[in-house]
């Protein structure tokens, strides 16, 4: 198959999803050719069989804003045509879908089938905006294919806009050749000079993402055990995450390593994933820890426990209650077995329910369903 895939190119989970999809799709001999604004974070490796076409949105004096959605549907169309696509696939509804729509309107009579894969926020926070509501819903409807990360988010889709539209269920998915237990002594010695246990966070730093509460349950972890904490990206709440641990008396303990392009190596080395989110639509990042044989501490919340069950894998608590995350964090850094079974018993989920040639096989006959259907 020849396909499309549209995303944010920045540090996200549905860029990441998009891009690692579409790098496993080449590796089965598919040709992909990515459509997006910038070269996406993770599209790191040349192939012959993966293209990236970039959109360019011209500034205008009459314009406030670059259109970037009628250049992104322009470069779709165009990509489409002179590639011959099989398809289209959009990662994150606005303005993605809506692009796709107008691109597939140019190129009447020819069909360009077009999926929507719904990620989270575009459905949670931006598409349920009262201005963008009627757009997001319009695009969703007019996809000829549309899947969501979790069984969560579909329902949300359906009662946060109303969407009457079959949706399919496909979970993200995880590498486990990447990510995997390490014994990288010089990097793990680094961070825990004195074998102290390693807590990770690794988010966008967005208000949703609660990394005060992390500091917070740091905080009270390391007063029981030798600890460290691993910070890991960048957004609006770094800075008030690095003076709060300051205030706190442990800045030196908590390492804020911006983003980063060895994620893999910082998970294979930590003991613990907090992950204390107001909001998960999935949750990739728990689900690469536990790839990882990390045991997670979270929040119950969303699509969160579709990926870790409370008590095998790690443990879920309500959003806000630091108290029991910490005490929880505790139980499983005091006990090396009961942190290595976890973590034993996440990895085998990983392959079972969440490997990537499961669920790349799924998007395949997916798109082949679509492809028909629209024949």
């Amino acid at each position: 198959m020849k396909i499309g895939i549209t995303c944010y190119p920045t540090y996200g989970g549905s860029g990441i999803v998009a891009t690692e999809l579409g790098k496993e799709l080449a590796d089965r001999g598919h040709e992909i050719h990515f459509i997006s604004s910038a070269l996406p974070m993770r599209l790191n490796v040349a192939r012959t069989n993966i293209q990236f076409h970039e959109v360019a949105a011209a500034s205008y004096p009459l314009f406030d804003h670059a259109p970037y959605t009628l250049a992104l549907a322009t470069k779709m169309a165009e990509v489409a045509e002179l590639h011959r696509l099989d398809l289209l696939h959009c990662h994150y509804a606005i303005p993605h879908s809506v692009s796709a729509f107008l691109a597939k309107s140019m190129l009447l009579p020819r069909r360009l089938p077009v999926v929507t894969t719904l990620h989270g926020t575009d459905i949670t926070l931006v598409g349920a905006e009262h201005s963008y509501l009627p757009i997001t819903r319009f695009s969703i409807e007019q996809s000829d294919g549309v899947t969501a990360v979790s069984h969560y988010l579909k329902e949300a889709t359906r009662d946060v806009l109303g969407v009457k539209k079959d949706i399919e269920v496909i979970h993200n998915f995880v590498n486990r050749e990447k990510y995997q237990p390490s014994e990288d002594s010089e990097l793990k010695s680094h961070f825990a000079p004195n074998r102290e246990k390693i807590l990770i966070h690794i988010s966008n730093f967005r208000p949703v993402k609660r990394p005060l509460d992390v500091v917070e349950i740091f905080y009270r972890v390391q007063k029981k055990i030798p600890a460290v904490l691993l910070m890991v990206g960048d957004g609006p709440e770094r800075n008030h995450a690095e003076q709060f641990a300051r205030e706190k008396g442990i800045g030196h303990r908590a390492h804020f390593l911006g983003k980063q392009d060895n994620i893999a190596q910082c998970v294979g080395i930590s003991d613990l994933l907090l992950l204390p989110s107001e909001t998960e639509s999935f949750g990739l990042v728990a689900l690469e820890a536990m790839a990882g044989g990390i045991p997670v501490v979270a929040s119950r919340v969303g699509g969160i426990p579709e990926v870790v069950t409370d008590g095998v894998e790690g443990y879920l608590a309500e959003v806000g209650n630091v108290n029991e995350m910490a005490e929880r964090s505790l139980q499983i850094l005091e006990h090396d077995d009961i942190r290595e079974e976890m973590g034993r018993r996440a990895r085998e989920k990983t392959q079972s329910k969440f490997s990537a040639q499961a669920i790349i096989s799924a998007y395949e006959a997916y798109y082949m369903k679509v492809m028909r259907l629209n024949s």
